[in-house]
């Protein structure tokens, strides 16, 4: 049976990777800022652009996405191809002039669910298929995020994590989760090779972010993750459902 048209005009690539960032009211404005800055950043960094040159086939395709409650999902880049330091370049320059949403509530599970569904017909064939999801605290609304990264896995698609875990010494608000980092690790990442990096200051965004990159680009080989629902996690991963719920029942700390 011959392949559709859109199959036949596919690019091929060594990376599909869609890049998911919180944008809830969570994150506060300077966290935003760097989050965004550590990403213009990095796509202007040598060491990445070699990553993507040293590939099978020197390029990969990427979409950058914007997420906070369930309904929540805005691509703020759609898919670009990226084969050498003029395209990333241009990725650099278009997150550097796209302006930065502030919207309600966290959804790991809906950034997911939004996520998978970006790699169906987007004009790419990857060897590898990524969501690259960073993010400041447990998913409360929609569906569980293990349930959805189940689903993903079960696509084939790899989730890595970038948690910003919050100074477990400073003041903390009933949201947070000085564990955030052992949630995203039993809850939310899963696949072949999944990892995560874990932001522990303002100071690490940028090289937490250049690192988890090339990481992701280059496909190193590391331990292979594969968590499913199944498991037993450290950290139940109805965690913030159960903090949202208690803050609509009044309970505050």
């Amino acid at each position: 049976m011959p392949k559709p048209a859109w199959a036949q005009d596919e690019i091929t690539v060594d990376l599909e990777l869609v890049i998911a960032v919180d944008v809830s009211l969570s994150m506060d404005l300077d966290e935003q800022a760097l989050q965004r800055e550590g990403y213009v950043k990095a796509f202007l960094d040598p060491r990445v652009i070699d990553a993507i040159e040293q590939g099978i086939h020197g390029k990969i395709a990427v979409a950058y996405v914007e997420w906070a409650g369930a309904i929540s999902q805005y691509v703020t880049i759609n898919w670009l191809l990226i084969d050498g330091k003029a395209a990333a370049a241009e990725m650099s320059a278009l997150l550097a002039e796209a302006p930065i949403a502030r919207l309600r509530r966290t959804s790991i599970s809906g950034a997911l669910i939004f996520s998978s569904k970006l790699f169906e017909n987007n004009g790419f064939r990857g060897l590898r298929h990524v969501i690259d999801v960073s993010g400041d605290g447990p998913n409360n609304q929609g569906s569980r995020a293990d349930l959805a990264r189940d689903a993903a896995i079960a696509q084939g698609i790899t989730i890595n994590g970038l948690p910003f875990v919050p100074d477990p010494t400073g003041p903390l608000s009933l949201f947070d989760l000085t564990e955030l980092d052992i949630y995203y690790e039993d809850c939310v990442i899963g696949g072949p090779g999944a990892f995560l990096l874990p932001v522990r200051s303002a100071s690490e965004f940028a090289e937490a972010i250049r690192n988890k990159l090339v990481l992701e680009i280059a496909g190193i080989e590391r331990p292979k993750l594969i968590r499913t629902s199944a498991a037993s996690p450290r950290i139940p991963c109805d965690i913030g459902e159960r903090q949202w719920q208690m803050f609509m029942d009044g309970d505050r700390p």
